[in-house]
């Protein structure tokens, strides 16, 4: 994911002038490429992720879209104070990029695990949470976010992920992507809804007999605006399993459970699959993380 984001963040800004990119005295090995084709608009703000906040706020007060880059927790937690004030409440066109979501860099202990990062964020009524599946969906959220410029927040894994897409799909904040399986008559099927980097737990899961028939579906685009589409699309369906490399209070299972608030009978369709919070506190492999919090089927040989 991370390469589809630097090779696209390069496509994008010889298209737009306007497209920086600030990161926290990290990427290397990945933002080269940026760095040396445009670096009057590459800026290394240092181990100080509130300045490089605070900066590209600035930046982007003055009609820049820009780009910041970190790990997992420093461009957020860290800075939420000026996420909130500067970028949000302001609506400007600044993408907190995070690297390794979830539990991507287990080993490295939980200082570096990202699993309540949705919780922050979509808290803040003006952001939009990127959270792509596979690098194709990287792309095109990517391309969404500079047609649409807006605070914005764009989880990515570490690398290696494989594609689960064919070519870049078309993303919309709050429409399901459709990645495997066929769409059940109305009303009928159950569907496997994940965001981010789970989706790789939903495709795996197609593999256990209860969920053969199963529809896998995507949700790269969510936001606190795009809840009012979630009623319609999980009423079609008469099962609906959420997966999400986050802690189950405040994320995406949450998030779908909240956008039914208008629709109680809905409800008992719907199950979200988390990360237990035994997670937190602990280090190991990413692999041992997601089976330690529940995330990663059993699936048959």
């Amino acid at each position: 994911m991370r390469n589809a984001f630097i090779d696209e963040l390069v496509e994008l800004a010889r298209v737009h002038p306007h497209v920086a990119l600030v990161v926290g005295d990290l990427g290397y090995s990945v933002v080269e490429r940026f760095a040396d084709e445009f670096p009057d608009r590459f800026v290394n703000a240092g181990v100080a992720e509130q300045n490089m906040t605070g900066l590209a706020a600035g930046m982007a007060s003055e009609g820049y879209h820009v780009f910041t880059y970190s790990i997992a927790n420093f461009p957020t937690f860290r800075c939420a104070e000026q996420l909130r004030n500067d970028v949000d409440y302001h609506r400007l066109a600044v993408t907190v990029v995070a690297v390794g979501g979830g539990l991507a860099y287990g080993a490295l202990g939980y200082s570096h695990h990202a699993v309540q990062d949705y919780a922050l964020l979509r808290s803040f009524p003006n952001m939009l949470l990127a959270a792509p599946g596979d690098p194709l969906e990287v792309r095109a959220c990517m391309r969404y976010l500079v047609q649409h410029p807006q605070p914005s927040y764009l989880r990515l894994g570490k690398a290696g992920e494989p594609c689960f897409h064919a070519e870049v799909p078309a993303v919309t904040p709050g429409r399901w992507l459709r990645v495997a399986g066929e769409a059940a008559p109305d009303g009928t099927g159950t569907a496997l809804v994940a965001t981010g980097a789970a989706l790789g737990h939903a495709m795996a899961r197609r593999a256990l007999p209860e969920h053969r028939t199963s529809t896998v579906y995507s949700l790269p685009l969510w936001s606190m605006a795009s809840k009012a589409l979630q009623a319609g699309q999980l009423a079609s369906h008469a099962r609906v399993v959420t997966l999400e490399d986050h802690l189950v209070d405040g994320g995406f299972g949450s998030w779908m459970m909240e956008s039914l608030h208008s629709r109680p009978e809905l409800r008992a369709r719907l199950q979200a699959v988390a990360l237990d919070a035994q997670v937190c506190g602990t280090v190991g492999s990413q692999d041992m993380l997601n089976a330690l919090g529940g995330l990663s089927a059993a699936v048959p040989a």
